[in-house]
Formats: C-alpha cells, sequence, structure tokens
C-alpha cells in the first residue's frame, strides 16, 4: 500500500457501502463511493482510482458490463462482489479481467487482505521496456498483425494466434530481455480466472513456442529462467 493507493467501492446497498469505505479508511487508503456502475464510469473519469471493489448485482449496468468496460480501457485493478449463488457470474468476471473476488457476506479483514495482495503485485509490474506501435511488429524471422491477431513468417505463410497466445506474445514483445514471474505474466496478460495458477502460464508459453521456435526443445525466443519465470529474447526490427 502507498499513501496514494485510492479506492472506489461501488455498490448498490449503502449498508455495505459506506460501512466498507470507512473501514478502508481506518486502514490508511483513500476510500470514495458509487451507487451505480454510471456514477463509477464518471468519477473514475475525473479520478485517479488504484483498485475497484465492484458488486455485480447492481440495478441497471451491473458489475460485469462495468468490469468489461474497465479491462478494455484501463489496468484498474478489479476485485469482485458476489453473493454465494453467483458462481457462474463470478467465473465470468474472473475471465473478462477481474483480479480477484469475495463471496458476500464478506469479513472485512479478509477483503482487506486481498486488496493488498492485490495491490502489491500491481505495482510491482515492471514499467513496459517496448511499445506496440503499429498494426505490424517485427520480431526475429516473424511479423506479428496485431490487427488480424496472425504471425506471419518468413516465407509469407500466416498462422492464427489463440486471444491467449496473442495476450501473451503481445506482453513479450512490450517487455523485451525482462525477467517476468509467472505471476507478472498472469497479471500482465489479465488471464487470471477460476483456475488460474502458475502451471496455466506454462502451457500458455509452450502453445506459443510451438508456433514461433525453430526448435522447441531448445527455445532461443522465449528463455525459461529457472526459479524466476520468462524472458523474451528476440531481436526486434
Amino acid at each position: 500500500m502507498t499513501k496514494s493507493d485510492h479506492i472506489l467501492v461501488v455498490d448498490d446497498a449503502h449498508d455495505i457501502r459506506e460501512p466498507l469505505a470507512r473501514y478502508l479508511t481506518k486502514n490508511g487508503y483513500r476510500a470514495s463511493q458509487a451507487e451505480s456502475a454510471a456514477k463509477a464510469r464518471q468519477f473514475i473519469k475525473d479520478n485517479a482510482i488504484d483498485l475497484l471493489v465492484l458488486d455485480i448485482m447492481m440495478p441497471g449496468e451491473d458489475g460485469l458490463s462495468l468490469c468489461r468496460h474497465l479491462r478494455e480501457t484501463t489496468q484498474i485493478p478489479i476485485i469482485l462482489l458476489t453473493a454465494m449463488s453467483e458462481e457462474t457470474d463470478r467465473i465470468v468476471g474472473l475471465e473478462m479481467g477481474a483480479d480477484d473476488y469475495v463471496s458476500k457476506p464478506f469479513n472485512p479483514r479478509e477483503l482487506l487482505a486481498r486488496i493488498k495482495a492485490v495491490l502489491r503485485r500491481f505495482h510491482s509490474l515492471p514499467p513496459e521496456h517496448g511499445t506496440l506501435d503499429g498494426d505490424q511488429i517485427k520480431f526475429d524471422d516473424w511479423i506479428l498483425d496485431s490487427k488480424r491477431r496472425e504471425l506471419i513468417a518468413a516465407d509469407g505463410v500466416t498462422i492464427p494466434l489463440s486471444t491467449g497466445e496473442f495476450k501473451l506474445l503481445s506482453v513479450f514483445l512490450s517487455y523485451p530481455e525482462r525477467v517476468l514471474s509467472r505471476e507478472q505474466l498472469l497479471d500482465l496478460t489479465q488471464s487470471r480466472n477460476a483456475e488460474a495458477f502458475d502451471r496455466s502460464i506454462d502451457n500458455q508459453v509452450s502453445r506459443l513456442r510451438k508456433k514461433i521456435e525453430a526448435d522447441i526443445k531448445s527455445p532461443q525466443l522465449i528463455k525459461t529462467v529457472w526459479g524466476g519465470g520468462y524472458r523474451f529474447q528476440a531481436k526486434l526490427h
């Protein structure tokens, strides 16, 4: 936590929103409130927010719609508040890019611990080294067509990428020569979901290697850093 950490609590229930905001303030955060998705959108537009505590079930625009919008337009960490019966919505929210969730009724101390963990991960992300300007990014003997989300080989053959592969490759291209831990890769690709754990990133890396490495038994573009994570070593043009 830093002095600038500003948390927005979005919940239509006054008896949840108010006490939670007071609790967060008591524990050293700046806490603001919004009783609807529309109010939250406007508040985020006018203020710098470091984390969102977002209720899924709200009248009008629901939390899932707001979560989708924010993940498409910002990198603000999101923790969902869900009812025990909302398992499907909870999974959908995580697949949309929410960072964590807490089920109602919740223990404020548990929510506080999750907020600290999410902010700690978010603040630990390294600054970007590279930029992905333009529709085509050249690296090694490949071209990434970001508009079509496909790879173009030196011989002109095109290879489609899954959403997960495209996000992972985009992250590697933004952080060339940087060692990225599995947890950082999970955060940067926004691929945390109900089953997310270290092995999910390993599987994504394995699938991507099969498409871009000349020899997957001796990878030269995506290097494994034992005990650390992965480093992208392709030459960017």
